[in-house]
């Protein structure tokens, strides 16, 4: 879960109405607040929601202008008005950059790929990895509630398998290194994506996939795991916020081992004869889903999958993307280029 929430944020009256009739049509009725979730969505007593205006770094502005690497936000769903923000930094070698597609994260309620810190963090990884990122947005709950953020990686490979095949041997993006990425409800559906394309649901054509890098997966279930109800009251993630924004997030009535949070819950397929690339999980261990993550890392190990988990110490959730220049953003990068590009020669 990404994106450091600015505490000016005000909240947008475009969404909904302030105020319904009552049935006899002359008495306004107060709608009063069902879910307030970090102060920038709140959902309404007659189903709407508002969502607060927050800063976004936009084409155009002179963060364009100054920034290290060119981008630029592109659409790949204009049905549905969905766009990802194309990062290419420049090479003097003449090889080709893998691809990193990123999904930020959010508890699927919240976020963008404009988000500031979430826009810094991809510059760092198209710079530094070196890769062309490619940052998607996607629908966001509860206006439209999963499945409906995995179902739109479908859109986002009818575009991927375009570009491979536009591209050929021209541009610096080599399709056949992809890797998908994400932090929190991102690499969520990064994992989702690596079961649709592992087990043939969805066709990957000329992209080849050559690993996932998962950064604290949003993970649920019913079952709370000792480091959850552990989870101290003082940090971003804390186990209320957990559950609030599974409540908004899942199909209505849906318990938090629904396939689309749990991926080992009791209706989610088993992955045995999924086939996978290499997976890299990363978590802070004062991450309140230190403990479910590491059993989803057991369970895919146990399934014969070739995963590796590296544990940031003193780190908790979402440390890298609220910190996109810190430290230990720093040592997570030199472990997702190793991930990429093998290890340095000595």
């Amino acid at each position: 879960m990404s994106g450091q929430i600015p505490p000016s944020c005000r909240m947008s009256s475009s969404t909904s109405p302030a105020s319904a009739i009552s049935d006899s049509g002359d008495v306004p009725v107060p709608l009063g607040v069902v879910e307030d979730c970090l102060g920038i969505l709140q959902l309404l007593s007659d189903g709407t929601v508002q969502r607060a205006v927050v800063p976004l770094v936009l084409p155009g502005t002179s963060a364009q202008t100054t920034s290290p690497v060119p981008w630029k936000d592109v659409a790949y769903d204009e049905t549905r008005n969905l766009s990802l923000r194309m990062y290419v930094p420049s090479t003097d070698t003449g090889k080709k950059l893998p691809v990193l597609v990123y999904f930020h994260g959010g508890g699927f309620c919240v976020g963008s790929f404009a988000m500031p810190n979430v826009h810094d963090a991809c510059l760092r990884l198209a710079a530094e990895l070196p890769a062309v990122v490619l940052s998607v947005n996607y629908r966001l709950a509860p206006e439209h509630r999963l499945p409906a953020a995995l179902d739109d990686v479908e859109a986002l490979f009818s575009w991927l398998r375009g570009q491979a095949q536009a591209v050929s041997d021209a541009g610096p993006a080599d399709f056949g290194r992809v890797f998908f990425s994400g932090d929190s409800a991102g690499a969520n559906i990064a994992h989702h994506v690596a079961v649709r394309v592992g087990s043939g649901a969805l066709d990957a054509g000329p992209v080849r996939i050559a690993g996932y890098v998962l950064l604290w997966p949003y993970f649920g279930g019913e079952r709370r795991t000792a480091s959850e109800a552990a989870c101290p009251p003082d940090v971003f993630l804390t186990l209320a916020l957990y559950d609030q924004m599974w409540r908004l997030a899942l199909p209505a009535g849906a318990s938090r081992d629904h396939p689309a949070a749990n991926p080992f819950g009791p209706e989610s397929p088993p992955l045995d004869g999924v086939e996978l690339p290499p997976v890299l999980v990363a978590v802070g261990d004062r991450d309140m889903l230190l403990d479910r993550i590491v059993e989803y890392v057991a369970r895919l190990k146990a399934a014969g999958k070739h995963v590796e988990l590296v544990e940031f110490p003193g780190q908790g959730h979402g440390f890298s993307v609220f910190e996109p220049r810190g430290e230990a953003a720093s040592g997570l990068l030199r472990v997702v280029r190793r991930f990429v590009h093998g290890p340095a020669p000595n």
